[in-house]
């Protein structure tokens, strides 16, 4: 099971990035909507987190595309420091329970 982590600022998606992978989640991450979308369209992703720094116009068209691809759970995300503890805390709990859904 894949997740997708789009946000606006290229430092924060590899913070994310490296912590959900060091956790052992299988993770990839883009900073704009045309590469969340190409992504998406292989419907390879259950999970999908959206930065904080996402617009909202970006946010709710990111949020259609990817329920209509096939993507279980989307998460809206707004990183505090420490972020890897940020990320083990909010996002990889959910992550889970997607993950034992299947």
């Amino acid at each position: 099971m894949r997740t997708l982590v789009l946000g606006r600022a290229p430092a924060r998606v590899t913070e994310v990035l490296a912590t959900l992978r060091a956790d052992g989640f299988e993770a990839e991450g883009v900073s704009t909507d045309e590469e969340a979308r190409k992504l998406l369209e292989t419907e390879e992703f259950a999970v999908l987190i959206i930065g904080g720094g996402v617009e909202p116009d970006s946010r709710a068209a990111i949020k259609e595309f990817a329920a209509e691809h096939r993507v279980r759970r989307v998460i809206d995300g707004a990183l505090s420091e420490p972020f890897d503890a940020y990320v083990r805390r909010e996002f990889e709990p959910l992550i889970r329970e997607v993950a034992s859904e299947d």
